[in-house]
């Protein structure tokens, strides 16, 4: 067994059954992301349209690719016809250009909103009135070719658990309400919070996908 496969399996085998792993494989080459794949893995992550595009070219069609990372409008004509999920939307634009594309494309592509949890200027992300002026927007409705799968937030990088735990929380808290009220196109099935280094926090505050890179393919070539 390889090192990434060994990797993989130790991190799913501590995860619950009801959790996602998306492994992120940005910066990493394609024969790292076979590696994965040979062992049964079908779950990537990349935050870059140019490198997704390059590996969905060059790897197998049953790989579902999620883009994890900040999505141009511009770019999201280059992706909609397979991306999995698109993790990242944080506008109303964003999400109307991707209902556009998703036409173009004839499918309907799965979305996640991007909450803004950290005490972090360089995060992106909506806070709580932003998210609700998107739930409440009557344009949403009409919005066929999108469906709203969950939230996904990131917490600060710090070395201060308590903190990240909170941030955590709110993000679970905001996702409870959702789900438990009704919204057109909105399904609220999925909670992506938790990386390499704080993911078993998000899961003991109730993730349910975690995107993890060097803890299964090593540090990154930047």
């Amino acid at each position: 067994m390889s090192e990434i496969s060994s990797h993989l399996k130790d991190l799913k085998d501590s995860l619950p059954e009801n959790c996602t792993l998306v492994a992120v494989s940005k910066t990493k080459p394609s024969s790292d992301v076979m590696e994965a794949y040979e062992s049964g893995h079908r779950d990537f992550g990349e935050n870059k349209v140019q490198e997704l595009t390059q590996k969905a070219e060059e790897l197998p069609n049953d790989i579902r690719w999620h883009m994890i990372g900040h999505l141009q409008r511009n770019k999201v004509k280059y992706i909609a016809d397979f991306v999995h999920l698109i993790h990242g939307v944080d506008s109303l634009k964003l999400l109307k250009e991707i209902n556009k594309q998703g036409r173009k494309s004839d499918r309907v592509i799965d979305c996640l909103l991007q909450m803004h949890i950290a005490e972090e200027d360089t995060k992106f992300g909506l806070d709580r009135n932003e998210l609700d002026e998107i739930l409440l927007e009557d344009q949403l409705k009409e919005m066929a070719h999108v469906r709203i799968m969950g939230l996904m937030g990131m917490a600060t990088f710090t070395e201060n658990q308590d903190q990240i735990r909170r941030e955590f929380k709110s993000l679970k808290s905001i996702y409870d309400e959702i789900k438990n009220s009704d919204h057109t196109n909105v399904q609220m099935n999925t909670l992506s919070m938790g990386m390499s280094g704080d993911y078993a926090i998000a899961l003991e505050e109730g993730s349910s996908m975690v995107r993890i890179g060097s803890a299964i393919f090593g540090a990154r070539n930047y």
